[in-house]
């Protein structure tokens, strides 16, 4: 690749202190200055800058929502149960099992070409953007420059991955894969219907409708091509499980982390809670106590750890190998989380907020997510059965509805 000599990186750089931002514009002078010593870093990449005042035109100061975000991710700071009740639920389902039917054409010719099962595919679009929903929230997508350039300037522990998917961010632009205006994505940039950060959309975009682009963000074709392919070239392997629910025997929890062949599991006394047996004895797996040693136990195979190149939390890729089998019509979880006394299963979440409905008091989704609307209503009824008032789902108030 041809390198710019410094003297002509040092020239650029002074001529984009004027020619980025107006200087009276100047929101965040710090954040500015680091956009203007970031572009030598651009240039060697081969970013023109062109490109580079076309990507940060109108940026005058950090994304302040991209820091608060950053400082918060649930899959690795919320309950495993909590987790996985607000993405694998009932609503999910149906809508997993609706979009199967719509698009089945389509995900069982990704099945066939890239070996990878169309339900996990439907369980990551579900897991990333609810199946492209979130898209239509222009007020929850971010400039991609934008977020990446604050990520960069202010976030020490992300800032070398930032700069990274910024280079590749102003690759695409500068490809001509997306205009500047459709450089939308999540806090952390993200983007489209199956969330692809931009080295992965460099590595593994797909033009699956023929249209000369590769447009996650408005051809589902593209978007659920694109994650098959990154999961077939990171290693799946074709008709097999990601995992197995098991019944941990006394004692087991002490396995946790270890790597069995599957028969040397069931030799140890694990066993599925239906009853049935494994697929495939010789195959390999770890145990994994996501909620502790009093909760339920899983054997995840070489695809669980696939699921992980997409995003490495084990609380993400169980959501995805469970969510995929409820839409495959395997069934859910047979053993209980260990919950704390008095709370509810996300069956009995999603129960309780149809029973609030029928009484007229919520009026919201039954989607099993207790937020403003239903903490309202609950507020309300627990106010009429003269219960102590905290406008939180119990099972206490549960059963009084039920009675």
């Amino acid at each position: 690749m041809k390198r710019h000599r410094p003297s002509l990186l040092g020239a650029i750089a002074l001529t984009l202190t004027t020619a980025l931002i107006p200087m009276e514009a100047f929101a965040d002078a710090g954040f500015q200055k680091w956009i203007r010593d970031f572009y030598p870093v651009a240039a060697k990449e081969g970013i023109t800058e062109r490109t580079y005042r076309q990507a940060f035109n109108g940026v005058t100061e950090p994304d302040q929502f991209v820091l608060e975000k950053a400082a918060y991710q649930p899959e690795f700071k919320s309950q495993i149960w909590d987790y996985l009740d607000s993405r694998v639920n009932p609503f999910t389902v149906k809508v997993g099992q609706e979009m199967l039917a719509k698009h089945g054409g389509l995900l069982t010719a990704l099945e066939n070409h890239f070996g990878v099962d169309k339900h996990v595919l439907l369980a990551i679009w579900s897991m990333e953007s609810n199946y492209g929903a979130a898209l239509e929230r222009p007020d929850r997508l971010h400039n991609v420059p934008r977020s990446l350039a604050t990520l960069a300037y202010a976030d020490r522990k992300r800032a070398k991955f930032a700069r990274t998917q910024l280079i590749a961010a102003l690759k695409m632009l500068q490809n001509g894969d997306v205009t500047n205006k459709n450089l939308m994505g999540s806090w952390a940039g993200a983007m489209g219907h199956t969330q692809f950060i931009p080295t992965s959309y460099l590595l593994y975009g797909i033009d699956a409708d023929g249209n000369g682009t590769k447009d996650i963000w408005h051809s589902i074709p593209d978007a659920l091509a694109t994650a098959a392919n990154l999961l077939a070239k990171n290693g799946w392997q074709t008709g097999r499980t990601w995992g197995y629910e098991i019944v941990v025997p006394n004692g087991g929890h002490k396995y946790s982390g270890q790597t069995k062949t599957v028969a040397q599991w069931q030799a140890l006394g694990f066993a599925r809670p239906t009853g049935k047996g494994f697929r495939n004895g010789s195959e390999r797996a770890e145990l994994k106590m996501l909620g502790g040693q009093n909760g339920p136990g899983f054997l995840m195979t070489k695809n669980f750890f696939v699921i992980k190149r997409y995003n490495a939390a084990d609380s993400y890729a169980l959501g995805v190998g469970l969510l995929a089998d409820e839409i495959a019509g395997y069934g859910g979880m047979k053993q209980r989380w260990p919950r704390p006394n008095g709370s509810l299963d996300v069956k009995e979440k999603f129960e309780l907020q149809t029973r609030l409905q029928a009484l007229g008091y919520y009026d919201g989704k039954i989607d099993g997510n207790f937020g403003s609307g239903s903490k309202a209503a609950i507020t309300a009824i627990q106010q009429r059965l003269g219960m102590s008032v905290d406008g939180e789902p119990s099972r206490v108030l549960l059963d009084k509805l039920r009675n």
